[in-house]
């Protein structure tokens, strides 16, 4: 599968503080997250790939287009949601997304017709006819994704999109999300500190710390355990199991939940849980393959990049 985005070795320096330091990436077709603490170079990342600020050194091309030149041309095939508002006051919600729309080139009249296609999709309603001013968080949210998405780009790109939605809108705009993909083929980069968004509509997610690609691979791959494991919840003689587990070598990890977590390079490691079961007349309730949590995978990679972490460069 191509790349939609191919980087090579990007530099990006802010006098003497250097911000991108030899990111080297590649970005799949499909909804990738990207993750980092504040600072990692998050921002910058998004800046240079919709053209707004110049490289320092390296190469990239974004949907066929060489990175450093041509950012109208990327701009009109992106579709960016900023993390921070972007409206012109007195404006109502619909007047924003429209204006948006005739920013990208449509007649004002499609312009309008558009707008209220989308946000018929993104749910709003008669207050789409609100002066954009007294919108709420959550409803500002929705009139920016509106905006981001109303000319029909290749590309989406979102700075935290679920920020300040409740669960019920938080989960309707993630449906969303994952619609545009697995109906009109539209890929997805979505920056967010939310890791539980990451892993419901995600195909890929980038970690990113100090400037520096951390991780960069599929959901799958990244939850997966090195050797065999297994979550494990016991109805009866939970502790009793437990220490049977412990004496066979299995050092097993009981979860806040309950659930018992145990891992072994043992090929016949299922068969020996329900052995054990039996001799401790302990009652399996469920024995799933246990996954790594993104939560563990994100602490990890950050952990390692702050112990690693040298003097910034001077800017050349």
């Amino acid at each position: 599968m191509s790349s939609l985005i191919s980087l090579k070795n990007i530099i990006k320096n802010y006098k003497s503080m250097r911000a991108l330091d030899g990111v080297d990436l590649e970005i799949k077709p499909g909804i990738t997250g990207l993750l980092g603490p504040n600072g990692a170079g998050k921002s910058t990342l998004i800046k240079l790939l919709l053209g707004l600020v110049k490289l320092t050194s390296g190469t990239g091309t974004i949907l066929g287009h060489p990175l450093g030149s041509q950012g109208r041309q990327i701009r009109n095939k992106v579709g960016y949601m900023p993390e921070d508002d972007c409206y012109i006051p007195g404006m109502s919600g619909v007047e924003v997304v429209q204006f948006s729309a005739c920013l990208s080139g449509l007649p004002t009249v499609e312009a309008l017709r558009r707008a209220h296609e989308i946000l018929d999709f993104c749910g709003m309603k008669q207050e789409r006819y609100r002066i954009i001013d007294t919108f709420s968080t959550g409803m500002r949210q929705k009139i920016k994704f509106a905006a981001a998405i109303v000319h029909d780009p290749e590309f989406l790109i979102l700075d935290e999109p679920t920020a300040g939605l409740d669960p019920e809108e938080r989960e309707a705009l993630l449906s969303r999300i994952r619609l545009l993909w697995m109906q009109a083929g539209k890929s997805v980069l979505v920056s967010t500190h939310i890791l539980p968004d990451v892993q419901a509509i995600c195909d890929d997610a980038i970690i990113i710390s100090n400037g520096q690609v951390r991780l960069s691979e599929s959901l799958e791959n990244l939850s997966r355990t090195q050797s065999p494991a297994f979550s494990i919840r016991v109805y009866q003689n939970r502790e009793k199991f437990a220490a049977a587990l412990k004496q066979h070598g299995l050092g097993p990890r009981i979860n806040p939940d309950n659930s018992i977590v145990v891992e072994s390079a043992n090929p016949d490691l299922s068969s020996l849980i329900w052995q054990t079961a039996r001799d401790c007349n302990a009652v399996i309730q469920s024995l799933i393959p246990a996954r790594n949590s993104l939560e563990e995978v994100f602490m990890e990679a950050v952990k390692e990049a702050t112990s690693t972490k040298e003097p910034a460069h001077a800017a050349s």
